[in-house]
C-alpha cells in the first residue's frame, strides 16, 4: 500500500449551517468511517463550476463509501447571503451535502488558498491529499479505491448510505433563467438553465407557447423532445434566421430553427477545452469550455469562453472557430487581442463598431473595437468590487453577467451581484443605476423602449421602464473576503506542489510537462520573478517600498500513466491559476507554498 503522510483534520465550521442533509447538523466524527472529499468552492468561479461535473461520476460510483461536502467559502460580498448560496446549491444541481461559511472559518483551518480547492479525509479523520483548481476526477478516483482497499483490510471503512437529502422541488414556468432573446413576434425565447432547455414565452413574459428539449441533462440533437442540453445560457440570431444558443456545461454551440423545432450542433465536441487542445479549426472538431454568452458581430458570432478567460468567433461560412481574444490568464489586461486578459466573460452586446463585454470577476464592463483590441470602460481588476456611481474611473460593478446595447449608444449592465441594472453612458463617462430591487438579474433585452430584465433568481421576466433620471443609490465599495498572506519583503520562495497520483509519473516524452506563469498587481511590487516558465519552484523578489498587492500565479502539470507496455498511455492534465493577496511584513513568511496536487512537505 502507498505510504502517504497523514494530517488531522480540522473540524467543519460553518456559520450558515447545513444544506441538502434535511436540516441536520455534522461534524467530521459523524463521518468517520467515510471517505469525506471536502470541495472548497464559490458559486461565481467557473472552475469550481467545472469540478462540481467532474465529481458527479466520481460520486456516484463510490456512492456507499465517499461523502462529498461541499464547503461554500464565498469570494464576493454577495455569496455570503445564506439564501443565494441556497440558490447556487440548486441552480447548479450539486446533490451532496453543502456546508455555508460566510466567514471562511472552514477556509482557514484548512489552509485553503485558492477556488476550486479538493481536500480527501481518510476514513480516520486524517488528510491524505489536497488538490487545487480542475483536472483531479482521475487521481482522486484513483486515491478512493486505494483507501477503500487499505480500509476494508483494517476493519475501519463504514459502507452505507450518505447524509445527502434532496430538497423538496419548486413548481415554476422557469427555474434560474440564464439568458433570453426577443422574438420577431413579440414573444421571447428563454434559456431556462437549471431545467436544462429553452423556453418560448408570449410577449407578456409569462404564458408559455412552449419547450425546446427535453428537460433532462445531456447531449443530443434532434427535435423538440428529443434534443438535449446543459445548463444552456446565452442565445442570438445567426443570419440564415436559427437561434444560436450557447450550451455551456456541454461546452458547445447549438442551433435551434424556430420553424422545424429541430436542435443541431454548430460547434464544440462535448469535451472541456485544456490547455494543449486546438485554438482553431472546424467548429465540430473542436474543443470549447463553458461558453457562457454569444452575439453577431464583424461576420461572426463571438463566444464569450467563460471556462478559459477568452473569447472565440465561430465563422459560418467556414465552418470553423479560432481564439479571437484572450491568453487563458485570469485578470484584467488590455491591448491587442492576443495580449489581453479577461475574466470569466459571461456577457456580450454588440453596438456599432464596439462589441462590449461582461468581465464578472474582475467586475468589470470591457470593450472589444473593430481591430480586435480591448479595452477596459470600468473596472479595477480581480479584487474590487462594489455598488459606486459615477466616473468611470471610480465606480463600482460586482459580479455583472449581463451587457445590454440602448439606442442612445450607452449600455446597461445587469450587475448580477448587486441586483441592479446599471448604465455607462460613453460619452460623458458616467456609471448611473437605473433599477434595484432586482433578483440576479443575468441578462435584459430591449423592447420598446422598455428593458425586459432575466431576474434569474426571481424565475420570471421583469419589464422595466428606462427612467429619464437614473436612481440615486449610496456607494458601496468591498474587497475580496480573502485575508492576505503576510510574506517578508525581499526574496520570496515560490513553491508549486505537485504530486503525480499514484500510478502516473510527469509526461517528458516531448519536453517538459509543468509550466509556470507569475505576474503581479501592481506589476512593480515584483522587482524579479515575473514571467513564464517550467519549473514550479521560483524565488521571487518582492520590489522595496509596497505594502501590498496581488501574486498571480498559474501553474499547469501534466502525468501520464507510468506503464512501459502500454505504447499510448493515458494522460491527464493539471492546472489552476492563484490570485494570492500578500501584505508585506517584518514577520511574514519567506515561502508561500501552493498546492497543485498532493501534500506540502517542506524540507
Amino acid at each position: 500500500m502507498t505510504a502517504r503522510a497523514r494530517v488531522r483534520a480540522p473540524e467543519l465550521i460553518g456559520k450558515g449551517g447545513w444544506l441538502n442533509t434535511g436540516d441536520r447538523q455534522y461534524t467530521l466524527a459523524d463521518l468517520r468511517g467515510r471517505i469525506v472529499i471536502l470541495d472548497f468552492w464559490t458559486f461565481c468561479c467557473v472552475n469550481c463550476l467545472h469540478v462540481l461535473d467532474e465529481l458527479r461520476e466520481l460520486e456516484e460510483k463510490h456512492r456507499d463509501t465517499v461523502v462529498i461536502i461541499g464547503v461554500h467559502s464565498p469570494k464576493f460580498v454577495h455569496e455570503a447571503e445564506h439564501q443565494a448560496v441556497v440558490d447556487a446549491v440548486e441552480r447548479y444541481g450539486v446533490h451532496h451535502p453543502v456546508l455555508d461559511d460566510p466567514e471562511l472559518a472552514t477556509w482557514k483551518q484548512y489552509a485553503v488558498r485558492a477556488w476550486p480547492t479538493l481536500v480527501v479525509v481518510d476514513p480516520e479523520g486524517y488528510v491524505v491529499a489536497q488538490h487545487a483548481g480542475e483536472g483531479h476526477a482521475h487521481a482522486i478516483g484513483k486515491l478512493v479505491e486505494e483507501l477503500e482497499a487499505e480500509h476494508t483490510g483494517k476493519g475501519t471503512l463504514r459502507r452505507g448510505d450518505g447524509p445527502y437529502v434532496a430538497p423538496e422541488p419548486v413548481a415554476t414556468h422557469l427555474r434560474f433563467p440564464g439568458k433570453a432573446l426577443a422574438l420577431p413576434d413579440g414573444g421571447f425565447l428563454v434559456s431556462d438553465t437549471t431545467r436544462h432547455r429553452l423556453v418560448e414565452l408570449d410577449a407578456d413574459g409569462e404564458a408559455v407557447r412552449g419547450h425546446f428539449g427535453s428537460g433532462e441533462r445531456g447531449f443530443a440533437d434532434g427535435g423538440r423532445a428529443e434534443a438535449r442540453f446543459s445548463e444552456p445560457q446565452g442565445l442570438a440570431v445567426l443570419p440564415d434566421g436559427r437561434i444560436a444558443v450557447a450550451d455551456t456545461v456541454n461546452h458547445a454551440i447549438r442551433a435551434l430553427d424556430l420553424t422545424t423545432g429541430v436542435t443541431s450542433t454548430l460547434a464544440g465536441t462535448g469535451r472541456q477545452w485544456w490547455q494543449g487542445s486546438a485554438t482553431s479549426g472546424p467548429a465540430t472538431a473542436v474543443d470549447l469550455s463553458s461558453p457562457w454568452d454569444i452575439a453577431w458581430f464583424g461576420d461572426r458570432l463571438w463566444i464569450a469562453m467563460a471556462g478559459v478567460h477568452q473569447l472565440w468567433a465561430y465563422d459560418p461560412a467556414q465552418g470553423t472557430v479560432r481564439v479571437a481574444a484572450g491568453t487563458t490568464n485570469e485578470g484584467l489586461v488590455d491591448g491587442p487581442g492576443a495580449e489581453a486578459w479577461f475574466a470569466q466573460p459571461s456577457g456580450l452586446a454588440a453596438a456599432g463598431d464596439r462589441l462590449w463585454v461582461a468581465d464578472p470577476e474582475t467586475s468589470a464592463l470591457r470593450y472589444v473595437d473593430l481591430d480586435g483590441a480591448v479595452h477596459t470602460a470600468v473596472g479595477t481588476g480581480l479584487f474590487d468590487f462594489g455598488h459606486r456611481d459615477g466616473p468611470a474611473g471610480q465606480a463600482l460593478f460586482q459580479h455583472p453577467l449581463g451587457v445590454t446595447a440602448l439606442p442612445d449608444g450607452s449600455v446597461a449592465v445587469s450587475d448580477t451581484y448587486n441586483h441592479a441594472l446599471r448604465r455607462f453612458d460613453p460619452e460623458s463617462g458616467e456609471v448611473t443605476t437605473l433599477a434595484t430591487d432586482l433578483r440576479e438579474p443575468s441578462d435584459a433585452v430591449l423592447v420598446d423602449g422598455d428593458l425586459v430584465v432575466v431576474e434569474s433568481a426571481r424565475h420570471r421576466l421583469t419589464r422595466l421602464r428606462l427612467p429619464e433620471e437614473a436612481v440615486r443609490v449610496a456607494d458601496r465599495a468591498h474587497r475580496t473576503r480573502r485575508a492576505a498572506t503576510e510574506v517578508a519583503g525581499g526574496r520570496l520562495r515560490l513553491d508549486v506542489v505537485f504530486q503525480a497520483p499514484a500510478g502516473q509519473k510527469l509526461d517528458t516524452r516531448y519536453g517538459p510537462s509543468t509550466r509556470l506563469l507569475v505576474s503581479s498587481t501592481p506589476p512593480e511590487l515584483l522587482a524579479e520573478g515575473s514571467g513564464p516558465g517550467t519549473d514550479l519552484s521560483r524565488d521571487l523578489v518582492l520590489a522595496p517600498g509596497f505594502t501590498e498587492g496581488v501574486l498571480h500565479v498559474s501553474a499547469m502539470a501534466a502525468s501520464c500513466d507510468d506503464d512501459p507496455a502500454n505504447e499510448y498511455p493515458a494522460c491527464h492534465v493539471h492546472q489552476q491559476d492563484w490570485g494570492v493577496p500578500v501584505s508585506v511584513t517584518a514577520e511574514g513568511t519567506s515561502r508561500l507554498p501552493l498546492v497543485l496536487a498532493g501534500m506540502d512537505e517542506p524540507a
